[in-house]
C-alpha cells in the first residue's frame, strides 16, 4: 500500500512539472499533466486512499478542461463521483455526476450525457426519491432532444413509478400522460393501455373521477383498446367507484391485470377508497391478493407499466 501512494505522489510531482512554465516553455502541458494525474488517481485507488484520489481525479478533469478535452474531462469528473459513492457520500457523488453530463452535452455526446444522469438517478434513489425523479427526468429529456424516444420514455417511467411512491400524485398524472402520448407515438399500443390503468388509479387516488374517465375515453381511439381486457377492467373500475361499489371495485383491484402491474401501481390498486364505502381491506398479509408487494423491486420489476 505504501508502495502505491509513493507511486501516486511521484505521479502527482509529475504532472506539476508539466504544468510549469519558462522561458524556453510558455505553455504548461495540460495534455501531459492530466495523462499524470490519471496515474496517481488509479494508484491512490489501489491504495484504498479514495480521499486522495477523488482530488487527483479533480485535477486531471481539471487539465482536461484547460486542453478543451472535455469528453475526457467528464470522464474524470464521473470518477471522482465514483470514489464519493465508494465513501457513501452520495449527494455529492450525484454533483460530480451532474457535471460531466453537462459537459458530454457540451462535447457533443448526449446520449453519455444522459447515460450518467440515468447512472445518477440509481445511486441516490435509496437517499433521495425527489432528487432521483429530477435526474430521470433530465436523462429523458436529454434523449427526448436527440428524438430517442424509446430510452426517454424508459426514465419518464422511472420517475412517473417514484413520483408515485412519494404520493405526488399531481406530478405523477403529468408524467403518466407524458409516458403515454410517447408510447402512443412509437406506436407501442399495448404499454398504453397499461399507462391508461396507471392513470386511473393515480387519478381516483386524487379525487378525480372526471380525470380518470377522461384518461379512459382518450384511449378509445388508440388501436386495439376498445373492447380489451384493459378497457372493460377500467370501465368496470369507474363503474364500481362512481356506483360506491365496493365489492366491485376491489374485484377489478385484486385482479391479476392489476396485482400483476408493477409495484408501485399495484400498491395503488389495493389501497384505493371507495367513495361512501371506506377503504377495501387487503388480504392479512398485505399483499395484493395474495401475491407479496415487494418493498424493493429491481429496475425492470413488474415489467413495463
Amino acid at each position: 500500500m505504501a508502495q502505491k501512494i509513493n507511486e501516486a505522489h511521484e505521479h502527482i510531482a509529475k504532472a506539476e512539472k508539466y504544468l510549469k512554465t519558462s522561458l524556453m516553455k510558455w505553455k504548461p502541458d495540460y495534455d501531459s499533466a492530466a495523462a499524470e494525474y490519471a496515474k496517481a488517481a488509479v494508484a491512490f485507488k489501489n491504495a484504498r486512499q479514495l480521499e486522495q484520489a477523488k482530488e487527483a481525479y479533480l485535477l486531471e478533469a481539471e487539465a482536461h478542461t484547460n486542453h478543451r478535452s472535455l469528453f475526457h474531462a467528464a470522464k474524470a469528473f464521473e470518477q471522482a463521483g465514483m470514489m464519493l459513492k465508494d465513501m457513501q457520500r452520495l449527494p455529492e457523488a450525484v454533483q460530480y455526476i451532474e457535471k460531466a453530463s453537462m459537459m458530454y452535452v457540451e462535447n457533443g455526446t448526449p446520449d453519455t450525457a444522459a447515460m450518467a444522469l440515468d447512472r445518477a438517478g440509481k445511486l441516490i434513489e435509496a437517499l433521495d426519491l425527489a432528487k432521483a425523479v429530477d435526474l430521470y427526468q433530465q436523462a429523458a429529456g436529454v434523449f427526448e432532444n436527440e428524438e430517442r424516444l424509446r430510452q426517454a420514455v424508459e426514465l419518464v417511467g422511472k420517475a412517473s413509478r417514484l413520483l408515485v411512491r412519494q404520493q405526488k400524485f399531481e406530478e405523477a398524472a403529468v408524467s403518466l400522460q407524458k409516458e403515454k402520448n410517447m408510447y402512443k407515438e412509437i406506436e407501442n399500443y399495448p404499454t398504453c393501455f397499461k399507462k391508461t390503468i396507471a392513470q386511473v388509479l393515480v387519478h381516483l387516488h386524487r379525487g378525480d373521477y372526471v380525470a380518470a374517465e377522461k384518461s379512459v375515453r382518450e384511449s378509445y381511439s388508440i388501436p386495439g383498446f376498445s373492447g380489451s381486457e384493459d378497457c372493460v377492467a377500467m370501465e368496470q373500475l369507474l363503474q364500481g367507484y362512481d356506483e360506491q361499489d365496493e365489492e366491485q371495485v376491489s374485484r377489478v383491484c385484486t385482479s391479476p391485470l392489476l396485482r400483476y402491474m408493477d409495484n408501485d401501481y399495484a400498491k395503488l390498486a389495493i389501497s384505493l377508497p371507495v367513495p361512501g364505502g371506506g377503504k377495501k381491506k387487503a388480504s392479512a398479509s398485505g399483499d395484493a391478493g395474495g401475491v407479496p408487494l415487494k418493498e424493493d423491486e429491481d429496475e425492470y420489476a413488474g415489467g413495463l407499466c
